[in-house]
């Protein structure tokens, strides 16, 4: 028998599985978190689809392993993975909840009024500070990873919907960045079908007519999420998005491709939203940013100075959001259970 335990969080809506690593079969070697990334895609996966897939998880869960940082000033590593087995460099909300759990639980100790850590993840350090009140966790901030645009106004054909006016840009992990009213949606609860379906199938075909790499690192080249945008729906908030991540293969045929949404308003894509509108100059240094998801929830994001980027324009952007401990579980495998890794049916 083998088990698993697992912290349980939501960050604004998503529900993020923190595990601690250092059981034996899973091992991790690597010299950065980006290596014991790739070695987890390619040797362990067995441990994502277990913890993500029925009847242990669902299809909109996320895991994070945490695992000792090869860096000596990190208080922590870490390594997301979501529901294709491409695991994302970086997550803002999935960091959110890492933090939390971190801080809740005593494994990093907690300072009041604010606690100041840095947590190594695939994309690189992360810089975070973490607001604190009785034991808790009421915001956290983190310094993000560069962010860049690769692709401004570019044209692909959609089989179905016709020409798209399209963003790409990297803000942990590659955006392809499309305003929902130009596929005739709107970012609503009873559109979460169609916003997911039709994302993915733009996605799918925006990966054959846009390619992606990072300057720094070519391992990272892959188009994984696409952002939908539209204008905020509250005059405190300055923008509205949902973010449909990919469940399945990528070898997976077109008219098959499925794709879930991520119910927060998603840091890493604020990023990348934020790099492409600075690239656009519709946003300056400094100026807020609030962001609604799908839920109505917040995450607010400023651009804190503009970098180089092996030759490529970027901005260092900060996200700011909250996190919620929901469980303590106990995931339970025995030698002679018939889904030792999980099943996932394709009805939904």
């Amino acid at each position: 028998m083998r088990v698993i335990h697992s912290i349980d969080a939501h960050c604004g809506g998503p529900h993020c599985r923190v595990v601690f690593g250092g059981f034996g079969d899973l091992d991790v070697p690597g010299e950065t978190m980006f290596e014991k990334k790739i070695f987890l895609e390619r040797n362990r996966d067995w441990f994502r689809r277990l913890l993500l897939s029925e009847p242990r998880g669902n299809a909109t869960s996320n895991v994070d392993l945490i695992l000792p940082s090869p860096d000596p000033t990190a208080d922590a590593g870490v390594v997301i993975m979501e529901q294709a087995p491409y695991y994302p460099a970086m997550s803002g909300g999935n960091m959110m909840s890492v933090v939390t759990v971190l801080l809740e639980t005593g494994a990093v100790p907690m300072v009041e009024p604010e606690t100041t850590l840095r947590i190594d993840t695939p994309a690189g350090l992360i810089p975070v500070r973490a607001a604190c009140a009785d034991g808790r966790v009421t915001a956290v901030s983190l310094m993000n990873a560069p962010a860049f645009a690769t692709h401004l106004d570019v044209a692909i054909d959609v089989p179905g919907i016709g020409e798209l006016t399209v963003d790409v840009a990297y803000g942990g992990m590659f955006y392809l960045v499309v305003e929902a009213a130009a596929a005739g949606l709107t970012i609503d609860r009873e559109n979460a079908g169609a916003l997911a379906r039709v994302g993915e199938r733009v996605k799918r075909v925006a990966r054959e007519q846009l390619h992606v790499v990072h300057p720094e690192n070519p391992g990272i080249d892959h188009l994984e999420s696409l952002l939908w945008w539209e204008p905020p729906r509250s005059p405190d908030n300055h923008g509205r998005n949902t973010v449909v991540i990919s469940r399945d293969d990528p070898t997976t045929p077109l008219d098959e491709a499925r794709g879930v949404l991520d119910r927060c308003p998603c840091g890493t894509g604020t990023s990348a939203r934020l790099a492409v509108l600075h690239a656009k100059g519709e946003i300056a240094l400094d100026e807020a940013f609030r962001h609604e998801g799908i839920l109505d929830s917040v995450f607010s994001g400023r651009i804190t100075e503009t970098v180089d980027v092996a030759g490529t324009p970027g901005v260092v952007t900060e996200i700011s959001g909250r996190a919620w401990i929901t469980g303590y579980v106990d995931h339970i495998v025995h030698n002679d259970d018939p889904f030792p890794e999980g099943f996932a049916l394709r009805d939904g």
